[in-house]
């Protein structure tokens, strides 16, 4: 009989049964094996985390006794909870001495009595191991001090196992620095996926570790809902779509956590925790905002320490088990409807105020309450995001739900950076118009907002053409940087990096190729880190376009490099994501593959690039695409198809001198190539020296039809002012060449091919060779000149004298030394590994394992695996 004249319950001090679904994890096991050799273990986890089964599974295997006590309320009345811990020494076969003792009252221990349990404990040989489960009923202060008492008196006498659902009022501090402590707390707990897998299994059900894993995320590992799912997904008739989308409300999980977790807290922590659902995260001042009270604090500190699912972040940050979360705001939605939103506008608020901007726009989102959601984005200065790769598809799938009726300066201005995200310019234009009319109407417009909208005013003109405009919204923005606070200013760098991107390309289209050059190269040395990636890597882009319209295709191939290289570095979107790049560096670098003949490289390198809407929007971007598509083309055979591919069809306010000249090489390369070589001549004949790729190719046409003075003064007209790189000089050199030898100069002629041959072999340039063929094979089979060629050029002859031929390929070369990374990514492809494999040993993601490849392909000028180790060992790579 207990102290109070009641029967011992026999099912309190009896080791739990475990069903034939519970899973043994040996790793739970081993760690429990430590509670062997310290005084003091603990087992404390959530309602549900499988503490209670994993200890009782554990204590069955223990050759020596075990006593079990679960404990109930009552023991919060020490002369009870004594006397079961006695009857349960009893129980196991370890009971002591008659000198102990037993309470005779159900209030109060003598200490005589717990003196005398120490003591017999003390004196045994072998320890006794004691579980107590669902210590967290023991909430009475003096039983705690008792068992603390009872266990440091007992020497290696006893080793107790706390099972609980909250922290003990023990001094575990003392504990843990002897190291006479063992924890399993929640993470421990909490199943891994390959565990989930082995669990199901157990339940008759298959799941692929990967779908395991969602489900693992979803419940974080919780035991009592793994089985749970399981025990619902044997019912339906699909039980792996079930476990993948189960409705957490609507499940047994749900009713057990209403009924374990929220239905034992009183009704002020109830509405706290029905409140804080609708949160990602909160602090005790934030659940305050949502409540209207001022007691979170204290209430979140009580129901972390209780693992009511309730996680603490550190620094006064807390958040809700995501299962709980979910299953609470369903019943915010029963139990007190049409509030959430309320909660929402409230958390937003809040936010806002705490500079938290994510979070600002998901509640202001949530709300409904559009106007201030967008004013929060435009008010932060912070619209040059949706641009910029790293949360551009966040953004633009959040702003997606803005309500239609939603007016303003904000709402109109976040809708048109939209649209000129996907390069959209017929929609932009009106709500850019419309967004300008309201701040022009608002005396109070804030300069944040002008200051965003002459951004996209820039991006708009650069998408159609309008140098003049673009300049003008430089200026505007100029002058409105002054009147934005410089913490704003210094917070988002990518607006300015965006402005004068934008600005640099529509001098670039305009011909001012040294004005353009001045903007980009500031935003290409920028260090604003990963918000401005992707206008560093597209400054760069452009900035290659100019030095390879500018004849010098080396330097723009380690430009365009350079910035793919900065946005690897950073992992930004991959292309196609909206705010993912123009892929202009990629054009360049297609466009300096064709100069060298590496014609699979150019394709394949179009082919990366014709999904991006800037392929077929952005004027620059758009006219480069074409006119290297085209110049494929010819390179094919295909007149006809060229000349019809190189018109970018764009439309724009203001005609650009280089594009037309581009498109005007081609058609004049076509009509040469079909033999009409006077058509080929007059369509470049208004060409000046002033664009000297251009004017080198009228001269060539010139020639071709038979007028080489006219072509050697048109050649001579050239303006070089330094600028001019080898793609020029090796064509207007061939020029001359060819010119000479029409005129018997062999002499000249040889001497200009060798000069061509010097300045083409470092940039590795074999077009102009190529298109060359008719009359400079002869001389290229002449020394020097064939000494010159030979490797990069021409394959060397295998005897001497043997004729070296202009229409063999030529061997691929190294575009760039190999980085260390992707020196080890290629060891492993020698070593047949897959993408999957290699990513693995490297610990790196697949899709990083990939862009290396692309890179070693594009440096090694291979299209394929087994190319890329064939050529790496020619090389001496691997």
């Amino acid at each position: 009989m207990d102290p109070r004249g009641d029967s011992f319950l026999r099912t309190r001090i009896a080791l739990p049964t475990r069903p034939a679904a519970y899973l043994r994890r040996q790793r739970l096991d081993r760690h429990l094996d430590e509670a062997l050799r310290t005084r003091l273990t603990l087992i404390n986890g959530a309602a549900g985390a499988g503490k209670t089964l994993l200890a009782a599974d554990w204590a069955a295997g223990l050759p020596q006794p075990v006593a079990w006590l679960t404990a109930e309320d009552e023991d919060r009345q020490p002369g009870v909870f004594w006397a079961y811990v006695l009857e349960a020494l009893r129980a196991c076969g370890a009971p002591v001495s008659g000198a102990v003792g037993c309470p005779t009252e159900a209030a109060r221990v003598d200490r005589k009595l717990l003196a005398a349990l120490a003591a017999d404990l003390d004196a045994r040989e072998q320890p006794v191991t004691v579980v107590i489960d669902e210590f967290d009923r023991v909430t009475t202060p003096e039983v705690a001090e008792q068992l603390e008492f009872v266990l440091h008196h007992a020497g290696q006498g006893m080793r107790l196992v706390l099972v609980t659902r909250t922290e003990p009022l023990l001094p575990l501090h003392r504990y843990r620095a002897a190291g006479e402590l063992t924890e399993l707390r929640g993470a421990e707990l909490a199943f891994t996926p390959e565990e989930a897998v082995s669990l199901l299994e157990l339940h008759g059900l298959r799941l692929p570790v990967e779908a395991a894993r969602g489900l693992v995320d979803r419940t974080r590992g919780w035991a009592a809902g793994l089985c749970l799912c399981a025990l619902a997904a044997r019912e339906n008739t699909a039980p792996e779509l079930y476990l993948k989308e189960f409705e957490a409300d609507r499940s047994a999980v749900a009713d057990f956590l209403l009924a374990e977790v929220l239905k034992r807290q009183p009704e002020e922590t109830q509405d706290l925790l029905l409140r804080v659902s609708v949160l990602q995260r909160f602090s005790p001042d934030l659940a305050n905002a949502l409540t209207g009270r001022t007691d979170a604090e204290p209430l979140l500190v009580e129901l972390h320490r209780a693992n009511a699912f309730v996680e603490d972040l550190g620094h006064s940050w807390y958040r809700l088990h995501p299962l709980f979360g979910e299953i609470l705001r369903a019943h915010l939605r029963v139990r007190l409807p049409g509030l959430e939103p309320e909660l929402h506008r409230r958390a937003a608020l809040w936010l806002r105020r705490s500079g938290s901007l994510p979070e600002t726009l998901a509640h202001g989102a949530a709300s409904g309450d559009w106007g201030f959601t967008a004013g929060a984005l435009v008010d932060d200065l912070a619209i040059g995001q949706l641009f910029t790769g790293l949360r551009s598809g966040d953004l633009d799938q959040l702003f997606s739900g803005m309500d239609p009726e939603a007016t303003g300066p904000a709402p109109e201005l976040v809708r048109a950076a939209r649209d000129l995200s996907r390069c959209d310019v017929e929609r932009a234009l009106p709500r850019l118009r419309r967004a300008e009319e309201h701040l022009g109407a608002d005396p109070h417009a804030g300069a944040a907002a002008q200051l965003s909208c002459a951004v996209l005013e820039t991006l708009a003109a650069r998408l159609t053409g309008s140098p003049e405009q673009a300049e003008e919204a430089a200026q505007a923005a100029a002058r409105l940087r002054r009147e934005v606070p410089e913490h704003l200013l210094d917070r988002h760098p990518e607006l300015h990096a965006l402005l004068m991107t934008h600005l640099g390309s529509t001098r670039l289209w305009a011909g001012r190729f040294e004005d353009a050059r001045a903007v980009l190269t500031t935003v290409a040395g920028t260090h604003g880190g990963p918000s401005t990636v992707l206008p560093r890597e597209e400054s760069l882009g452009h900035l290659a376009l100019i030095d390879y319209l500018n004849g010098w295709i080396d330097r723009a191939e380690r430009k365009a490099l350079a910035g793919a290289s900065e946005a690897e570095r950073f992992r930004v979107a991959e292309p196609g994501v909206s705010g993912a790049g123009t892929g202009i560096g990629l054009l360049v670098l297609a466009a300096v593959a064709v100069d060298r003949d590496e014609l699979s490289q150019a394709q394949s390198l179009l082919d990366e690039t014709a999904q991006l809407p800037s392929a077929t929007h952005d004027p620059v971007i758009a006219t480069v695409r074409a006119v290297t598509a085209a110049r494929l083309l010819l390179v094919q055979g295909h007149a006809r198809a060229a000349v019809e591919a190189a018109d970018p069809g764009v439309r724009v306010v203001v005609a650009s001198p280089w594009a037309a000249g581009q498109e005007a090489l081609v058609a004049s390369a076509a009509h040469l190539a079909e033999g009409r070589h006077r058509m080929a001549a007059e369509v470049l004949q208004d060409v000046s020296g002033d664009q000297p790729a251009c004017a080198v190719e009228a001269a060539r046409m010139l020639l071709a039809a038979d007028r080489p003075e006219e072509a050697v003064g048109l050649l001579d007209s050239i303006d070089t002012a330094g600028r001019i790189g080898p793609a020029v000089t090796v064509r207007a050199a061939l020029v001359r060449a060819q010119a000479a030898q029409g005129a018997g100069d062999d002499t000249t002629a040889r001497r200009l091919v060798e000069q061509a041959l010097l300045g083409a072999r470092r940039e590795r340039l074999r077009r102009p060779f190529l298109d060359a063929r008719p009359w400079i094979r002869p001389l290229l089979s002449t020394a020097p000149l064939q000494e010159l060629a030979a490797d990069w050029l021409t394959p060397a002859p295998s005897r001497p004298g043997d004729p070296a031929t202009v229409d063999a390929r030529p061997a691929a070369l190294v575009a760039e030394e190999l980085s260390g990374r992707e020196r080890d990514v290629l060891e492993r492809l020698a070593r047949m590994m897959s993408t999957e494999e290699i990513a693995a040993e490297l610990y790196v993601s697949v899709n990083t394992v990939k862009t290396h490849l692309k890179s070693v392909y594009r440096k090694l000028g291979v299209n394929r695996r087994n190319e890329a180790v064939r050529r790496a060992r020619e090389l001496g790579l691997v």
